[in-house]
């Protein structure tokens, strides 16, 4: 372990603790985290440090941090933003092993401040010392009884608990933290990382996997700014099997901007977030109560072993509206075996006993029949998760006993299954049923997505997982600009098929190689000036004879050099006409934040309108290409329609594979690779690029 990353677990897991700027007064920015450790129960040293005092909060201050007696593990520094400078000097000579600065007025305001933080950054890396901040209000070892910060959220007592919760927002890691009390259920560490002059997200993260009482982690981020640390962070957490729970802003260019003036991130575009989250097994939330029931429900329940859920509800309407949301989530809801239903119309004989299985009304006057229903279910039904409906039942406090004697007898009879409860219960009610192992919901629905959120993590554990970001193809990438013709002979010697091509300078070499080539055949003006050749008349199809390709050569020279006086043209390019199969486009976006992207759709001239596209980050292999083909919303076409054939996925597999280890292996010169169409042949065929762009990056 690097020096710089066990200063990070020791700044985390401080067994000392000093607060520069420490006040007498508990309710000011530097008197809070020293009454809030001290008043937690911390078991480490608590030194308070201020030149002004001798005793602060009854503890002995000391007139600097070189004053402290041996070694201190972590930095509180709540001063001025003016002084965080010199304050920082003190504390790399010292040898601290991690800082926590507060003030702002750094990189998120821009200008000077930029700078101003570039030299924090400096003095903290320089002596391998960690800096959370600037900007921010530091975090929170709940294990430890360590509040490091001046959020009062973090000074009541938080319920033990496994979740990680690593935020860019320091407020929105404080409401968490009272979401997570008045709910009781315990989070273990809250971290937050403000503007990351040193300390990022990925660090936070690549910790909380590390870390053996972190089961759950949640993450509420901005923006990324180490893209490779943070990829290589969510492929440990999915190793490990942690289940990752994401809200990431900026979706719309307005939520992108307000991110950036935040805490001076970069948002990055959108889709590759989504294309990041899809490959590395994180499930993405849009909301704050998505967010914290998700991370809750699996820290409190666990997860499904599988996608099969029952439902069984005391409201027929209620019931239907569950077995919507769980299969548009991707849960299977199949119906209850036939015996299961006959034993049940025996007891209510105009019960609804599909799936869900509707107790109704019945239920006020035989209350037993709920646990009836859910002890048939689970006997003879072959379900990995149960969901029930008790409508306000619970909401009487008489009925909260026995409704959780039954729930927790029905855990400990199927230990093997995954429950969720859903009624108009009490938030205390809530607490005992959630601390007894049952997670607990006032609306049904949000039961439902909270198992669909369980089971989605279990198919990414139990899913083969390949990420090798060091992987490439050892196919050459040239210089310069790239003619259509140099652009697919650089695809194809990357592995990715392309049509057979000839170039020509004059009419009688283009009828020569068209003739070579078959007819008919398609004739595309050559040069590295133009992009959309059709726009300049640069593309002909249907070519059947050589007196048509001569003819055509001398008129698209004459119309292209009119539309297009200074191009430099290098003649045409000739190919066969290929007919039938799916058109599809595939290319190479490369991200600021995490490097080259992989592109796959339907193609032709709307793809652009519908947008019907996946991303995933390279290089990655064919069964992760299978998977982004899966995504499309038009995937069916792919398999026939009206009469078409099936295509060739296995070829168009391959072949995104292949572009994504070219792109893998340039990622430091590769701009983008536009493949449009690239055309999917039927089944056992193969496919083929019927035209590239390729673009370097600028010197």
């Amino acid at each position: 372990m690097s020096k710089s990353k066990q200063n990070l677990k020791r700044m985390f897991e401080a067994k000392s603790v000093a607060v520069i700027g420490a006040s007498g007064d508990p309710l000011r920015i530097g008197g809070r985290p020293v009454a809030m450790i001290r008043d937690m129960g911390y078991e480490g040293a608590l030194y308070p440090i201020n030149p002004n005092r001798d005793e602060v909060q009854g503890l002995k201050a000391y007139p600097s941090i070189a004053d402290v007696p041996g070694e201190v593990d972590l930095v509180i520094c709540a001063v001025p933003g003016a002084l965080v400078e010199d304050m920082l000097g003190q504390c790399a000579a010292k040898g601290v092993a991690g800082v926590i600065v507060f003030a702002g007025g750094f990189a998120e305001v821009g200008g000077d401040g930029v700078e101003a933080q570039k030299r924090l950054t400096a003095i903290a890396r320089g002596a391998d010392m960690r800096m959370i901040g600037p900007n921010c209000m530091g975090f929170a070892n709940f294990a430890n009884s360590m509040p490091a910060s001046f959020h009062p959220a973090f000074a009541r007592p938080m319920p033990k608990g496994n979740i990680g919760l690593v935020s860019q927002s320091g407020a929105f890691g404080g409401l968490s933290s009272l979401m997570a009390m008045d709910r009781g259920v315990g989070f273990r560490h809250v971290l937050t990382t403000g503007n990351e002059g040193d300390v990022g997200v990925a660090d936070c993260l690549d910790y909380l996997v590390d870390d053996p009482g972190t089961e759950v982690i949640l993450l509420y981020i901005e923006g990324v700014r180490d893209g490779p640390a943070f990829l290589d962070a969510l492929a440990k957490a999915r190793r490990a099997k942690k289940p990752v729970v994401c809200v990431k802003l900026g979706r719309t260019e307005a939520g992108a901007k307000a991110a950036a003036s935040h805490t001076s991130a970069l948002a990055g575009a959108d889709a590759i977030y989504d294309a990041v989250f899809s490959q590395f097994g994180v499930h993405r939330v849009n909301s704050i109560e998505e967010f914290f029931d998700t991370g809750a429900a699996i820290s409190v329940g666990g997860m499904p072993k599988g996608d099969s859920i029952a439902l069984v509800t005391v409201s027929g309407g209620v019931g239907v509206l569950m077995a919507d949301d769980a299969a548009a989530r991707g849960m299977t809801v199949t119906e209850l075996p036939q015996s299961t239903q006959k034993k049940f119309k025996e007891i209510v004989p105009y019960a609804g006993v599909n799936n869900p299985l509707d107790v109704t009304g019945q239920i006020i006057n035989q209350p037993e029949i709920f646990e009836q229903a859910m002890r048939l279910v689970l006997d003879e039904g072959d379900y990995d998760a149960v969901v029930g409906f008790q409508g306000a039942s619970l909401n009487a406090p008489e009925n909260v006993e026995s409704g959780l004697t039954m729930w927790k007898s029905l855990k400990t009879d199927y230990p093997d299954r995954t429950f969720a409860v859903a009624s108009l219960i009490s938030a205390e009610g809530q607490k005992r049923f959630e601390a007894a192992g049952i997670p607990t919901f006032r609306e049904a629905t949000h039961a439902t997505r909270a198992m669909a959120a369980g089971a989605y993590f279990t198919r990414c554990f139990t899913t083969p997982f390949d990420w090798k970001p060091a992987a490439g193809s050892d196919a050459p990438l040239g210089n310069g600009t790239f003619t259509e013709q140099s652009a697919l002979a650089t695809l194809s010697a990357a592995g990715v098929p392309v049509m057979p091509t000839r170039s020509a300078a004059s009419a009688g070499e283009a009828a020569a190689a068209a003739e070579e080539l078959g007819f008919p055949v398609v004739m595309k003006i050559l040069s590295p000036d133009i992009v959309h050749k059709s726009d300049v008349g640069g593309v002909k199809l249907n070519l059947a004879s050589k007196a048509d390709v001569e003819q055509t050569f001398g008129e698209m020279m004459t119309a292209v050099r009119a539309k297009a006086p200074d191009a430099k043209l290098d003649g045409v390019l000739l190919a066969p006409m290929i007919s039938g199969g799916v058109e599809t486009i595939i290319g190479v976006h490369s991200d600021p934040v995490f490097g080259p992207a992989i592109m796959f759709g339907l193609g032709g001239v709307f793809v652009e309108v519908l947008k019907d596209v996946s991303f995933r980050l390279a290089p990655f292999d064919t069964a992760e290409a299978r998977r982004m083909i899966d995504e499309i919303r038009g995937r069916a076409i792919l398999d026939g329609v009206r009469g078409a054939p099936a295509a060739d996925v296995d070829a168009l597999a391959d072949a995104l594979a292949s572009l994504s280890q070219f792109a893998a292996a340039h990622r430091d010169r590769l701009l983008s690779v536009d493949v449009n169409p690239f055309v999917v042949l039927p089944k056992g065929q193969g496919a083929m690029a019927l035209d590239a762009v390729i673009e370097l990056k600028d010197d």
